[in-house]
């Protein structure tokens, strides 16, 4: 199965990510996340990008989670859709290899047959791939195309998978029982008590990211609370 997840096994894997207009953009400032997160105890870090991947592994001895987001103009998959982005994480030292594996149409009309040869390239060069999926019948297909590990990462973020506030746990629990590679749970992780019934309900590790390292959406988040209670107490 591997060193790699024979460490990360029952623990917190912290996602340190910024991209765009996010004021902590840049490998400085994740490799920065990446210490902090290292210091409190976390197993495993998930970062996207070359320079970020690259910085974090040279300086973090924790195991790796890569990927890198690209858009392409016909297809809504960017989680390291072609070939070209697998190879550039790769490159960039990660130990795992986080892929969009959902039933979407797939940058130049791929097909489940292209997604098996990202997970083939992956494996010649010595990783491990993660299929990042947002319903059961994707953890069941990723498992048959060859993926080590399953991710719930797009649950909610596809058009026909569930759509509420927390984290799917559900789909945790079922992927634990019809899926013999390990499930990671991610995606709307924002308390203690999510991270532990995840676990509990078979989930390898648990990737936490925006609720540890996105100051600006932690902020609006009790900036909304405020503003919603506050209007409520006035009336």
């Amino acid at each position: 199965m591997g060193a790699f997840l024979q460490g990360i096994r029952g623990g917190l894997v912290v996602s340190c990510q910024a991209r765009g207009d996010n004021p902590l953009s840049g490998a400085d400032y994740m490799l920065a996340m990446a210490k902090a997160a290292q210091l409190g105890g976390a197993v495993g870090i998930r970062a996207e990008g070359e320079e970020d991947v690259r910085t974090i592994k040279q300086h973090v001895s924790l195991p790796m989670i890569g990927l890198i987001k690209e858009v392409y103009p016909d297809s809504p998959v960017y989680i390291t859709p072609t070939k070209k982005e697998v190879k550039r994480v790769i490159a960039a030292g990660a130990d795992i290899i986080a892929i969009d594996a959902t039933g979407q149409k797939r940058p130049g009309q791929g097909s489940p047959d292209s997604v098996r040869e990202l997970v083939k390239l992956v494996h010649q060069a010595g990783k491990l791939a993660m299929a990042d999926i947002s319903t059961l019948d994707e953890a069941i297909q990723a498992e048959s195309l060859g993926f080590d590990v399953i991710g719930t990462t797009l649950s909610g973020y596809t058009p026909y998978s569930s759509k509420i506030s927390g984290p799917d746990l559900d789909l945790v629990q079922g992927i634990a029982k019809r899926c013999k590679v390990p499930v990671i749970a991610e995606g709307r992780y924002w308390t203690r008590e999510d991270v532990g019934k995840a676990l509990e309900l078979g989930a390898w590790a648990v990737v936490v990211g925006t609720a540890i390292t996105n100051p600006w959406l932690i902020t609006k988040r009790f900036v909304s609370y405020i503003s919603t209670h506050s209007k409520k107490g006035s009336g």
